[in-house]
């Protein structure tokens, strides 16, 4: 963490010069992504907004719940990777969302940034995005620097805090931003909502709605409360979706994967749990494969030379329509919601119908992937093992959660870990030493030598630092 903090300080006064985007919206984007034509924080919250792009675009997560085999090099599905960076947070948009804060608090600099939108209104906005990195990087790691993180020179070895008080206080942070939003100037440089304040405020309670399910196992009445002031505050009423262009520094990255390799296709875990069922999902997940015209999957986290004897016209790779360079990949979608709402009705947190909140979620996930047809929907729901389930009810709800939640890796990823459904088999081939679907991800060998005390105490606290310590929440 010392080398990360220096970095950042010796790179602040060409950083704050060079921040790679600077205008308000998407389209200047475009334009010319390197000259900054608004105020300072407008720049630095659409770099932050781009970092989204890393999270929702990452490859590792949607390898872990097997919604994609590799075709060539099948390393990454047989978890060889133990140790993973997180100081590419820390340095990129956690940064950048703390500088929007401090300049818009410091006496000596707040009337200058009320260009970029309201003092309030661009602390709110701040605040939100980095309960959103936070949780992320909680989820991958645990325990980590926060409390005592972004404070420059003040403090070069941060301690840890538990998950459990980072998570309490995301939802601090989410609760107390949506109400500090003053009606004023809406933000500028934001390309996602395009400083439409009322659904930076959706967004925040959904946030807050998704991390009160995944504490409910550990602490179900500060879940259930959270839960239901999130949803009485109000949740995002359709999907919300990364706008990526036809331009390479703003395009999908699934299709800057498929320009240098090949490598990418449709699990065969996928399409057994899909393909039996006619799931018109599968359609749009998948394209057919070249020797049979039907969709065919690859088996998953098989060895390298095994991979190899399986021709490329023999299975199916990533569907062409979810890798255009332009096309949008999902932050939080109305199915991922409709799905949480139906945990929370059976849980008996609000007072709705379970059941249908269920199958609304699975028409909303037809429809997010424009497959609804309403005879096809009616036949899908109608198979027992669509149908739900009032005696598994968690089964139901995350066995199709997991199909609905395609490419939305680390969401999907922490959902299994929580549910524990759909069972999943690890790969046969697997790298790791317990031969398990990691669990959490290892902290940067950094830390382990630049910040050693700190680093030591949460290992102590959390456990052995390697794939298979279960985090705070996950606890069946």
């Amino acid at each position: 963490m010392r080398r990360l903090i220096n970095k950042i300080n010796t790179g602040l006064a060409v950083g704050l010069m060079m921040v790679s985007t600077g205008c308000g919206d998407f389209g200047d984007i475009n334009v010319d992504p390197n000259r900054p034509s608004s105020p300072l924080t407008s720049s630095l919250l659409t770099d932050a907004e781009r970092s989204v792009s890393d999270v929702i675009g990452n490859e590792t997560s949607v390898l872990y719940v097997q919604h994609i085999s590799q075709k060539q090099y099948t390393e990454g599905s047989r978890y060889q990777t133990i140790y993973f960076d997180f100081n590419g947070y820390y340095s990129g948009p956690l940064f950048d969302l703390q500088r929007i804060i401090d300049l818009n608090t410091d006496e000596a600099t707040k009337g200058d940034m009320t260009a970029a939108g309201s003092n309030a209104n661009q602390i709110a906005v701040a605040r939100i995005m980095k309960a959103y990195f936070y949780a992320v990087v909680t989820d991958r790691w645990g325990e980590l620097p926060y409390s005592e993180a972004l404070q420059g020179d003040d403090d070069l070895s941060p301690a840890y805090d538990t998950q459990e008080a980072i998570y309490y206080s995301l939802f601090t942070e989410l609760t107390e931003a949506v109400g500090q939003m003053d009606g004023g100037t809406p933000v500028e440089g934001d390309f996602i909502f395009g400083g439409d304040m009322d659904r930076w405020q959706q967004f925040a309670n959904s946030l807050r709605l998704i991390l009160a399910l995944r504490i409910s196992d550990v602490d179900p009445a500060k879940a259930e409360a959270e839960f239901v002031a999130a949803y009485e505050a109000g949740v995002l009423e359709a999907d919300l979706m990364y706008p990526y262009l036809n331009a390479t520094n703003n395009q999908n990255p699934w299709y800057a994967r498929f320009l240098t390799r090949v490598d990418h296709v449709i699990s065969s875990t996928m399409v057994d749990f899909m393909k039996p069922l006619g799931d018109p999902r599968l359609s749009v997940y998948a394209d057919p494969a070249a020797a049979t015209g039907t969709i065919e999957g690859m088996p998953y986290g098989i060895s390298n030379a095994v991979a190899g004897e399986v021709t490329n016209d023999e299975v199916s790779y990533l569907g062409s329509v979810t890798r255009q360079q332009d096309a949008a990949l999902p932050i939080i979608t109305r199915a991922q919601l409709l799905f949480s709402l139906a945990e929370g009705a059976e849980r008996g947190w609000i007072g709705e119908s379970a059941e249908d909140l269920y199958y609304e979620a699975i028409q909303a996930s037809f429809e997010q992937w424009g497959v609804f047809d309403q005879a096809t929907y009616d036949a899908y729901i109608a198979q027992p093992e669509v149908m739900y389930d009032s005696t598994n009810p968690y089964m139901s709800i995350g066995n199709q959660k997991w199909a609905a939640l395609f490419l939305q890796g680390f969401e999907s990823w922490a959902e299994w870990r929580r549910l524990d459904y759909p069972a999943l088999t690890p790969a046969p081939d697997a790298l790791n030493e317990s031969e398990q679907i990691p669990v959490r991800q290892a902290y940067p060998t950094t830390e382990r030598d630049l910040n050693e005390a700190n680093y030591s105490e949460a290992v102590a606290r959390q456990g052995e630092d390697g794939l298979d310590t279960k985090l705070w929440w996950d606890v069946n």
